[in-house]
């Protein structure tokens, strides 16, 4: 055979006729690393209690090949002043290649077989990449586009870690064989690496969103093990071998046991298993050590010549049994893993070391290299083949027109306003419902934002704010439908993965404390602050960053207080249900039975502290407004994927933006119940009780009653013989500083009560003919219960305006008991009329709700509403707690001339906190020793409003 013998000065060395290069001393400790190595990064991948920080065993990997390939090519240089790249090369493409193209070759054709469409689509996609060693980049793009998130992990996510390797390999040898060609020293080289090391981690450290998965960023781990090769390291002292063998150990071992997901990865916390690989690494180079010897036994060793085959079958295995049989327990994942082992071998035993051992192929190292390039070329020919036509299958991936969609229902239980026929196509498609975002630009800022951009839609001047995270924007479209309808424009204030309430999270695109949320929040709020007031502001979010109720409850106070200081209406539109799986490839498998994607209500609705708080009146001037008994009916066990034929998730929580669009009338609706767009109330008086602590009520809305009774005394004791004296003293009534009125009943040492009961100064509030007046607080009664609470009688309600003429004719001018309760019992509503005793009301007693339960409403907020309605015939007075209507009494009940004299007229508001009296005494709740003074009822708001 002749010799062919490339000049000396080219990069690129050929020599057939030579005998290969010898290769540096076998590690056999460093084959036993690698077991350490692939057995911890199984054990995470497999789920196995107590090793969630398995992943570090990759980190091991990448230590362990900067040293050994820097190693191969040092010796190499020594020997030979050059670099045989194409020899080189051709080693690496046939030890790694054709093991990999059988796996992604196998898994493109499984992944066929048993993943939905979509996912199918996806995965030849993740072969390509993979074929061609850039999965790491796809999977950055995948990771960092968090609208991308939601989906199931690849069946090749691990050809990351292999794809790293491949880079490395690609740039590191042309730069030691530079560094042959120029001569460097080896004092030079380990500058240099040292240099590009320290510039590695310092990136990672600065760019979070790809640091787990670039090369860039991890390059530095590489760089440790090739530091360790060019050493210029002699016989260590047995002492320090044993020592940076076990702290290299047991760094490993601490490693994988104590890191988790929550651990900021890689960053400063790679350090640790990176420095005791390279611990173990340089024991090793100097002699022997017990670890060491430990790891070069047969076992380890046996692990350890499998680690690339079992690292390269056992995630497939995984991914594709759960994609089949559905989540996996830890036990079953684990034996799955231990079964990956047999295709592993087998690939080990008639593929790799065959074809590394072969004289035709290392006699030539171009023959190395055709076969590496076959190994490359066959799965992407296979990927392309397989995913363009299950692409072709799932049709048009352009979203749908939303002028084409069917038109959603304004109110009831249907989704939509008239029935799909039966046989309708499900739109969006899986492929479209994919892509079906809101049409709303960069206006929903990245991960790495600190602030919006001028993001406002619509003509009109004035506007609604949509404030949020990805679960606020889902509803653009529909907000800027409704904006039109009402002549106002929209502002999108939204962040993608940042929760509105103030709370600390972990945002996993850039693998760290989510900063940019809190500093994106804070500016947001000091723009809606200084800017223009909107007419509306809607928020919403994820409400799933936190299970600590106390702590979301708490992040909700800080961000709502500054929100309800704007002195605009605020909307909270509850989060819609949460999947949890990928509806739109789960769909795409199951195109005629989309049924088969239904997920349970227990898992789709989770619990809204904030709703809750809202309903019981603890923020006032917050209304919430809910869509999830349409979308997840209450009748049904499961919540629907697929709605009358619309496809409503674009992910594993996210509304398509076709799911929007069909809401928008009922969100409409919602909103206009809601009163926030003016729908013909007009407010006639209005207290929120801002002002300093200790201030008095505003003198101007309010007037106290002094004493035991009105003046003159027409009725001592207030007519209901409590026994405290009502003073206009702080003590009794004062605002809190915090946005409430509070009326505080008092005991002196003598045992004597004082309280407070203060009267509206208007006593004109009347209902218009034909129209409806409301009455409305937003009230916590004392926070008192049992013999503490005996004598307590809070009250918010009205009389009649004539009433003031002297203060005589009750209870003829009429009287409506908005709220009363006593001694920490339910709370009932009660209307006054005609003449006592008897008479068309029953007097004294009236007619009543008779006692409601109410389990908190003793301290804590809820809203009572009293409505005087003369646009119903019969005309009706009804009573409303937290908007449910549960009395009313209607002027059927009471004769016309009775009804009249107590209805048609103007009133006046009374709120007071009595001890002792008629009421208390026919419950058995008179005033003790034991009752307790000091608990006040806390008033947040009055409003009395009129529809004509």
């Amino acid at each position: 055979m002749s010799t062919s013998t490339a000049p000396s000065t080219a990069p690129l060395t050929v020599v057939l006729s030579q005998a290969p290069v010898e290769r540096p001393k076998f590690r056999p400790d460093i084959e036993g690393l690698r077991a350490v190595a692939v057995l911890a990064v199984l054990a995470f991948h497999a789920a196995v209690p107590g090793l969630a920080g398995g992943f570090v065993g990759v980190d091991v990997f990448f230590v362990i090949s900067g040293y050994l390939i820097t190693g191969l090519l040092r010796t190499e240089t020594a020997r030979g002043g050059r670099v045989r790249l194409a020899e080189f090369y051709s080693r690496r493409a046939r030890r790694l290649l054709p093991s990999a193209a059988v796996v992604l070759a196998v898994t493109a054709v499984l992944g066929a077989l048993l993943t939905a469409p979509l996912r199918r689509a996806d995965l030849e996609r993740d072969v390509l990449a993979s074929a061609l060693s850039v999965a790491n980049w796809r999977f950055i793009a995948e990771q960092t586009d968090y609208l991308a998130a939601g989906r199931d992990p690849s069946a090749l996510l691990h050809f990351w870690s292999l794809a790293v390797e491949e880079q490395f390999y690609l740039l590191w040898a042309p730069l030691l064989a530079l560094a042959a060609r120029w001569a460097w020293r080896r004092r030079t080289l380990l500058g240099l690496t040292l240099l590009l090391g320290a510039g590695s981690f310092w990136l990672s450290l600065h760019w979070s969103a790809g640091a787990y998965l670039s090369t860039p960023t991890r390059a530095w781990q590489f760089a440790a093990g090739a530091a360790i090769a060019l050493l210029p390291i002699g016989q260590l002292p047995r002492l320090v071998r044993e020592l940076l063998g076990l702290g290299g150990l047991a760094g490993i071992l601490a490693a994988a046991l104590l890191f988790d997901a929550r651990t900021p990865y890689p960053g400063y916390a790679a350090l640790l298993p990176t420095a005791a690989t390279a611990a173990i690494v340089l024991a090793g180079t100097g002699g022997t050590h017990l670890v060491g010897r430990a790891l070069s036994l047969g076992a380890p060793r046996a692990i350890g010549r499998l680690s690339y085959n079992l690292y390269l079958w056992h995630w497939p295995v995984l991914v594709l049994a759960e994609a089949h049989w559905g989540a996996l327990p830890w036990g079953a994942k684990a034996a799955l893993t231990a079964a990956a082992a047999l295709p592993a071998y087998a690939a080990l035993r008639w593929l790799e070391q065959p074809l590394r051992r072969s004289a035709v192929l290392g006699e030539i190292p171009r023959r190395g290299l055709s076969l590496g390039l076959t190994a490359v070329v066959f799965p992407v020919l296979l990927a392309l083949v397989v995913g363009s036509g299950t692409i072709r299958n799932l049709g048009p991936a352009t979203p749908p027109d939303p002028s084409g969609l069917p038109p959603g229902a304004r109110t009831g239980s249907s989704l939509l306003a008239a029935a799909p026929p039966p046989h309708a196509p499900t739109v969006p498609n899986p492929v479209q419902a994919r892509q079906d975002f809101p049409p709303d630009g960069a206006c929903e800022v990245d991960p790495a934002d600190t602030s919006s951009p001028p993001c406002r839609f619509g003509t009109g001047e004035d506007r609604i704010v949509l404030l949020g995270d990805s679960h606020a924007g889902q509803w653009f479209s529909a907000l800027l439908g409704i904006a039109a309808q009402h002549r106002l424009s929209v502002e999108e204030l939204v962040k993608q993965g940042c929760p509105l309430p103030e709370l600390t999270v972990t945002n996993p695109q850039l693998g760290r404390t989510y900063h940019e949320c809190d500093t994106w929040r804070a500016n947001t709020l000091t723009r809606l602050k200084d800017g223009p007031k909107p007419k509306l502001i809607v928020v919403s979010t994820l409400n799933r960053y936190t299970a600590d109720r106390a702590a979301l409850l708490h992040g909700w106070e800080q961000t709502l207080t500054p929100l309800r200081e704007l002195g605009v209406p605020i909307v909270y539109l509850q989060d819609t249900p949460n999947p949890g799986l990928d509806v739109p490839a789960c769909v795409s498998g199951h195109p005629d039975t989309t049924s088969a994607c239904d997920f349970p209500r227990t898992q789709g609705l989770y619990a809204d502290p904030l709703a809750e708080e809202i309903a019981a009146g603890r923020f006032p001037g917050v209304k919430a407004v809910e869509v999830n008994s349409v979308l997840c009916p209450a009748s049904g066990r499961s919540c629907p994927a697929v709605l009358e034929h619309v496809l409503l998730y674009r992910d594993d929580s996210h509304l398509t933006n076709a799911a929007a669009v069909v809401l928008t009338p009922r969100l409409d609706q919602l909103l206009t119940d809601a009163g926030v767009f003016g729908t013909g109330w007009t407010t006639l008086l209005h207290d929120g009780f801002d002002g300093p602590a200790g201030a008095k009520p505003d003198p101007a809305t309010w007037q106290y009653d002094l004493g035991t009774c009105y003046p003159g005394c027409p009725a001592a004791q207030w007519g209901t013989g409590e026994i405290e004296t009502m003073t206009d003293s702080a003590e009794n009534v004062r605002l809190d500083g915090q946005g409430a009125l509070e009326i505080t009943p008092t005991r002196d040492a003598a045992g004597r009560w004082s309280s407070g009961r203060i009267e509206s100064k208007r006593a004109d509030l009347a209902a218009p003919a034909g129209g409806v007046l409301r009455v409305e607080a937003e009230l916590a009664l004392p926070a008192v219960n049992g013999k503490a609470a005996a004598g307590y009688w809070p009250a918010f309600w009205a009389l009649g305006g004539k009433l003031r003429d002297g203060y005589t004719g009750w209870p003829g001018v009429g009287e409506l008991d908005v709220l009363e309760s006593v001694g920490a019992r339910g709370v009932f509503g009660t209307m006054h009329c005609g003449t006592t005793p008897g008479g068309p009301c029953k007097e004294p007693n009236g007619l009543g709700s008779g006692e409601q339960p109410c389990a908190d409403c003793w301290g804590a907020f809820h809203t009572y509403t009293v409505e005087i309605d003369r646009s119903t015939s019969p005309e009706q007075v009804r009573w409303l707690r937290d908007g449910q209507k549960y009395f009313e009494v209607t002027a059927d009940q009471v004769d016309p001339a009775a009804w009249d004299q107590a209805v048609h007229h103007g009133i006046f508001l009374i709120l007071n906190v009595a001890v002792g009296g008629n009421l208390p005494a026919a419950y058995g709740s008179s005033p003790t020793e034991a009752t307790e003074p000091g608990h006040p009822m806390k008033v947040a708001s009055v409003t009395v409003s009129a529809r004509g």
